[in-house]
């Protein structure tokens, strides 16, 4: 594995400034704003618009769906259903729970065993819940998104769960009261109304609920405004009020923590993605933690742990965004600002999340997009007065490592407070998971044991490829990093048949990952039909960047792409297109890229603005009409990272990213493939059916619609649906870009 850095300039013209405010590509060029003919495909199950929905299916289903694709789509669903991938467990009291889905099972089992039995190879395993039978039984295609269980008492075993089950796999649940013991729903237990929301156990009969059900009041965002409590056998309605936001914030959540010796009830406000105010309740009163609404706190025993996502001045201290402090938790309410740094980041160096075990406190960081692991330790101290941190030699190079506590307060009484578990995985490395143990050591540092746990099974010949980490230049200058996983004799001819992806969005980091359906859709992919050293029987290269707007160096690589700063988002990853061609990788013939969600923002501003660079785009899940966002599904929630169409300075900025809106005739655009998914509550299906039907419109030829009619934001509810889902992304740029033209 190697690390090189591209060194050209970069080609002038992006991101040029209009009227000294930063603009997209083609920020000049955009007519005046055309009137949405499309409207009418907003109607989300209305009969005429489901009617053109299954129209373009069927003529997508009709080009992609040949006999190469069914062998891709096979070869995904058996990576899919293999029985012998790692069944990931959570520890409550003396069981390990793991949710499976395979091909007797497409909608999955919530199960448990124990750690002796998980240990083997078969191990034993006790199901609480076949939700293929519960849907067949009540009439539901329900979809599975978890359970929170009920703290027992007095060294009681682990019983009541509230299970969350989707209708149709969109974010909106239902939250029924399940017996672990009896394997049953409870009967006349708490059951409340499929709506968008979250539920917390105050004790055994009682929950905090924030909810949209039963009239209590949505946000803009169409999330929960309220939190109540329920009380057993109380009608969701009838619940007492205990906290309320404004409309225009995003959503209200209510949250008990019930730790032993540290019970506490928060509020959160979450004004924006970025913005929160959280409220302690003291002797029935709530009481505002006071932090600035960017600072990200969390409380854990003693500790108030605090992660800012702009410089923080305190007290005549700046600590920088991204660190991490701690505080003690009644000092600080009682006025102490007494803090002690955890963590600096560097121009290197980003935390990407935490963990308590017992005694020690893991860090999780990206150094370049790779992993490295911290432990600290609060009962030493360091040089610098912050807590001795010892580095956990467990992370390869150009891997992702994660480390998190099996289960910190040791509740089946084995001495297991300061356990962790490993989970590693690389582009080439199928992932493993490790157990360890963290004990004291000499010279005040943490020792640590692990050994493998378990191992996921090879999906493809990972010894023939090579990773690779290059930096590409962006327009302003700046080094944007990107992986790449090719053959190990690639061929520098530029007629490689590549996928570029990337996110670049809400300071999500995008790192090295195994996948079985990537290894066998492209890496090894090979067109049956042709011969040769022809380029399409190669195989392909696959390719991640990383960004700016993601999390991959902290808050501010995250910030350096928000609103009117969107399109260095967009010229970072057209600087990495550039960089593979001029590398000799591939050229635009053979270059396609794909992206979801706000990916497929993205990729929409790679049709649009940067249409030369690209042979396809594959479009998932997209926003695209920027215009009208906030008004669909939960687009609201969103307006900080992109900004307010409404506004109408702000839809200055917003309409030079907006795809919908970019759409030019005389242009030569890349095939393009757009699939979204009609029971999608979180973008919904509306901006991929108007941007299609539009481009169509126009004559724009080979444009490609589908849409899945269940599965949710995933656009796949289970196995099979995400195998034909990904089987016809990659078959549709492997046809658009490895065919002999």
């Amino acid at each position: 594995m190697t690390t090189t850095e591209a060194d050209h300039t970069p080609l002038p013209g992006d991101g040029d400034a209009i009227d000294g405010k930063p603009r997209g590509r083609h920020a000049a060029e955009i007519a005046p704003m055309p009137t949405d003919e499309n409207i009418w495909l907003e109607d989300i199950h209305g009969d005429q618009q489901l009617a053109w929905v299954r129209e373009q299916n069927a003529r997508t289903e009709e080009l992609l769906e040949d006999s190469d694709y069914a062998a891709v789509e096979a070869g995904i669903l058996e990576v899919l259903d293999s029985t012998d991938r790692v069944a990931m467990v959570n520890k409550r009291g003396n069981f390990y729970y793991n949710f499976w889905k395979d091909q007797e099972h497409p909608k999955g089992l919530w199960r448990r065993t124990t750690w002796e039995s998980y240990l083997t190879d078969a191990p034993e395993w006790d199901v609480l819940l076949d939700v293929d039978a519960l849907a067949d039984a009540e009439g539901v295609e329900w979809v599975f998104h978890g359970a929170g269980f009920l703290r027992p008492s007095d060294g009681a075993a682990y019983r009541l769960a509230m299970v969350s089950l989707s209708p149709d796999g969109g974010d909106a649940d239902r939250h029924r009261e399940f017996d672990v013991e009896t394997r049953t729903f409870v009967e006349g237990g708490f059951d409340l109304p499929t709506a968008k929301g979250n539920v917390s156990w105050l004790d055994a009969d009682t929950l905090l609920v924030s909810s949209t059900a039963d009239g209590l009041p949505a946000t803009s965002s169409s999330y929960a405004r309220t939190g109540v409590k329920l009380c057993r056998g109380q009608a969701l309605a009838d619940a007492e009020r205990l906290f309320e936001i404004p409309e225009d914030h995003m959503l209200a959540m209510v949250a008990h923590d019930s730790t032993p010796g540290y019970e506490r009830t928060f509020a959160v406000d979450y004004i924006d993605f970025y913005n929160r105010n959280t409220w302690l309740l003291r002797e029935s009163s709530w009481v505002n933690i006071d932090v600035p609404t960017d600072v990200n706190i969390s409380a854990h025993r003693d500790w108030l742990l605090f992660r800012p996502q702009k410089d923080w001045q305190v007290d005549g201290h700046t600590y920088p965004s991204g660190s991490l402090l701690a505080a003690d938790f009644e000092g600080y309410l009682a006025g102490s600002r007494q803090f002690v740094v955890l963590f600096s980041p560097d121009e290197h160096t980003s935390l990407q999340s935490w963990s308590w075990t017992k005694d020690y406190l893991l860090l999780n960081l990206l150094r370049d997009v790779s992993s490295e692991i911290r432990v600290l330790d609060p009962s030493t101290s360091d040089a610098n007065g912050g807590w001795r941190s010892t580095v956990l030699d467990a992370c390869p190079p150009l891997h992702d490592v994660n480390a998190y506590a099996v289960d910190d307060e040791d509740t089946d009484q084995t001495g297991a407070g300061n356990d962790f578990w490993l989970v590693a995985t690389g582009f080439t490395t199928p992932t493993t998971l490790t157990r360890g143990t963290l004990t004291p050591g000499p010279d005040g540092e943490v020792m640590s044991q692990h050994s493998e746990v378990k191992r996921s099974p090879s999906f493809f010949n990972e010894a023939g490829y090579e990773v690779q980490q290059h930096f590409a230049v962006s327009a302003d200058g700046t080094r944007i990093p990107y992986f790449q996983v090719a053959s190990k004799d690639l061929v520098l001819d530029g007629q490689n048949p590549t996928q570029l992806s990337g996110y670049g969005g809400f300071e999500i980091s995008r790192t090295p990952a195994y996948s079985g359906t990537i290894g066998r859709a492209w890496l090894e992919r090979r067109t049956s039909s042709d011969g040769g050293d022809a380029p399409h029987a190669r195989g392909g290269v696959y390719v991640v960047a990383n960004i700016r707007g993601g999390g991959e160096y902290g808050p501010a690589w995250h910030r350096a792409a928000l609103q009117e700063n969107r399109h260095r988002a967009y010229e970072d990853f057209a600087a990495v297109a550039r960089d593979l061609m001029t590398r000799g990788v591939t050229s635009r013939r053979r270059l396609g890229c794909v992206g979801g969600s706000n990916g497929g923002l993205l990729v929409g501003n790679m049709l649009t603005q940067y249409p030369e660079l690209f042979g396809a785009v594959s479009c998932g899940v997209p926003l695209l009409d920027m215009r009208r966002y906030t008004k669909l599904s939960a687009g609201y929630s969103w307006i900080a990272e992109y900004g307010d169409p409404d506004v109408p300075e702000q839809w200055e900025f917003i309409r030079t990213f907006s795809p919908y809106h970019l759409l030019r005739d005389g242009v030569d655009y890349p095939e393009t493939f757009i699939w979204t998914a009609t029971s999608d509550d979180r973008v919904g299906p509306v901006q991929a059916r108007k941007m299609a039907a539009r481009m169509q419109a126009m004559g724009i030829p080979n444009v490609w619609f589908h849409e899945a009619l269940e599965g949710g934001h995933a656009g796949a509810s289970d196995n099979r649906q995400a195998a034909a889902l990904q089987a016809r992304s990659n078959h549709f740029l492997w046809r658009s870009l490895a065919g002999a033209k």
